[in-house]
């Protein structure tokens, strides 16, 4: 059993790393007290979206979300990201729809693509927030999975919880999945429950993945699921921080997946396309960022948008209305 499935199971000998485990917990707590007594404020406001745990529960689909939210209010959203994976020629680095992923990161190709957002992607996200207001009229940022990077004052913190998972055996790194203690979440404005699960949380927004229209690499056609009339048995791949439920979401499609789980953030050549037997390939559209202009003919892409509960806009109007107190109007 790997390390990640260990700690959703609460393997018994996982309490061996315990002691590491409360070190690192000290060194991150003392490393927050640091970082924040020397933070650096924006003169826009800052929402940073993130979450507590290792690897993926959904962050991407709401900071595109929130973008749309935003400019349907009036704002001229950019983004701030670390870019992980990314290998840039300097820092800090423009993300612009021709950059390549090995350049500028998987998920910030996706967003500037998907939305046509500045995005600006550096380790030191203050530097980040900087060169993003040098260089565009954006006059709120997003900090995308920036709940940890301290040294950025920020207006507003959203957590992202997968919640079927939710937060394994409740422990920090090594001995469970946390970057931060459980406790971290009743700091942050609110948490947003992605999914269905059995993991909850007082006051929470709720929020699910919808699928939307499947996008052919090579061609961009766009078909919607139940206009396709090739094979439903299609093979599957995600590079995706909970690579089932990508597959789970085929399946609700009518699919019959034949899963190809990569790891998240993982790179693509293009001989990891070649499946036997030859049928359609479906993938995420983080993943699709990676394979443009090669990828081979029927190799699709599934869009997925975030689809909050009911009261998720309200409360944000109302945090809005608080930050036009401070900054202004849009």
């Amino acid at each position: 059993m790997s390390l990640e499935r260990s700690w959703y199971a609460d393997a018994w000998w996982l309490k061996l790393l315990r002691p590491v485990s409360v070190l690192f917990r000290t060194l991150a707590a003392r490393q927050r007290r640091a970082r924040t007594a020397q933070q650096w404020r924006a003169p826009v406001p800052v929402i940073v979206v993130g979450n507590i745990t290792l690897g993926g529960s959904g962050k991407t689909p709401v900071t595109l979300a929130l973008i749309e939210m935003l400019r349907a209010r009036g704002y001229t959203p950019g983004v701030v990201s670390r870019g992980y994976g990314a290998k840039p020629p300097h820092y800090p680095f423009i993300v612009s729809a021709d950059t390549s992923p090995a350049e500028g990161g998987d998920e910030p190709c996706l967003i500037v693509q998907r939305t046509g957002v500045p995005l600006v992607i550096d380790p030191d996200r203050p530097a980040a927030v900087r060169a993003l207001l040098a260089a565009s009229d954006c006059n709120i940022v997003i900090s995308d999975d920036g709940l940890q990077h301290y040294a950025l004052g920020r207006d507003l913190e959203l957590a992202v919880v997968d919640a079927r998972r939710g937060l394994g055996n409740g422990r920090c790194v090594p001995e469970g999945p946390l970057r931060e203690p459980p406790e971290r979440l009743l700091q942050v404005d609110r948490v947003i429950l992605n999914g269905a699960g059995e993991f909850a949380f007082d006051g929470a927004s709720h929020m699910q993945l919808v699928p939307g229209k499947l996008v052919e690499l090579d061609t961009g056609r766009e078909l919607m699921s139940d206009q396709w009339i090739d094979s439903h048995q299609v093979h599957a791949l995600a590079g995706i921080g909970h690579p089932t439920r990508f597959f789970d979401t085929l399946r609700t499609l009518g699919f019959d997946p034949v899963e190809h789980p990569l790891k998240d953030h993982a790179s693509i050549e293009p001989g990891q396309l070649r499946f036997e037997p030859e049928l359609p390939l479906i993938m995420t559209e983080k993943d699709a960022v990676k394979c443009r202009g090669w990828a081979p003919a029927n190799c699709w892409a599934l869009r997925v948008d975030a689809q909050f509960d009911a009261e998720f806009e309200p409360w944000l109007d109302l945090q809005l209305n608080r930050l036009q107190q401070l900054y202004g109007s849009p």
